[in-house]
């Protein structure tokens, strides 16, 4: 009998290939999500599981309780933090976390990403935000639930369509978006944004953030109510 989240888990599974494919994490590390709004179900990759082992019937489905509806291994370790977002996003589809090189560079060094470039602004208006460090008591609760509770913190002042990525300080970046391909496209922006902020800062630490005006051109020709960039 044919699954009834198979299209769900198949888009999922697609996301989740794209990790290893566009270099953000090796062997088991990071994890996508897909969300299906009008039935409340997310499909999300198992725990441990390498990426070139993982078949389509391994996608783990769960409700936005942490019920498992559909799967027979265990979801990834991270799945409280996705599930914690989805029910408090509206508009959300899909959440990717990545052990990605640079980003997780700036995440070890609590910082977030400045806003140099054009490159930078053409996705968000600002810097890329980095959470505060986890309590130790908020360590040894349900650490995964608090870790979304430590990204809702970071954006109790952001709009989370605008800016769809963040840092864990001391850990790595999370990013999200209308559908589970988005999450990742924006974790490989994030990438790259990470890498240019690095290299700006090595090559001058003084560098100055791109003035305003530049900001608001860039990302309003994209993101704008009368955005030009690409085609109708």
């Amino acid at each position: 009998m044919a699954s009834p989240y198979r299209e769900l888990k198949e888009k999922a599974w697609h996301a989740n290939q794209e990790i290893p494919r566009r270099g953000l994490a090796i062997y088991t590390f990071g994890n996508v999500s897909a969300f299906d709004a009008e039935r409340g179900v997310v499909a999300i990759k198992p725990s441990g599981v390498a990426y070139d082992q993982l078949g389509v019937d391994d996608l783990v489905v769960l409700d936005l309780s942490g019920k498992v509806v559909e799967g027979n291994l265990r979801p990834s370790s991270d799945t409280a933090t996705h599930l914690l977002l989805y029910r408090t996003w509206p508009g959300i589809g899909g959440i990717a976390h990545t052990h990605s090189t640079y980003a997780t560079g700036w995440a070890q060094a609590r910082l977030p990403i400045p806003l140099y470039g054009t490159t930078h602004a053409d996705h968000l208006a600002e810097e890329v935000p980095c959470t505060a460090v986890m309590s130790d008591d908020a360590v040894e609760r349900d650490y995964e639930l608090e870790t979304g509770k430590q990204i809702l913190e970071c954006f109790e002042s952001r709009e989370p369509l605008h800016t769809p990525m963040v840092l864990v300080a001391g850990h790595a970046p999370f990013t999200w978006g209308e559908s589970a391909e988005k999450a990742v496209y924006n974790a490989a922006v994030l990438e790259e944004i990470a890498k240019m902020a690095f290299l700006t800062r090595t090559l001058d630490r003084a560098a100055a953030p791109l003035p305003a005006s530049l900001v608001r051109k860039h990302f309003q020709r994209k993101h704008g109510k009368n955005a030009y960039y690409g085609q109708k």
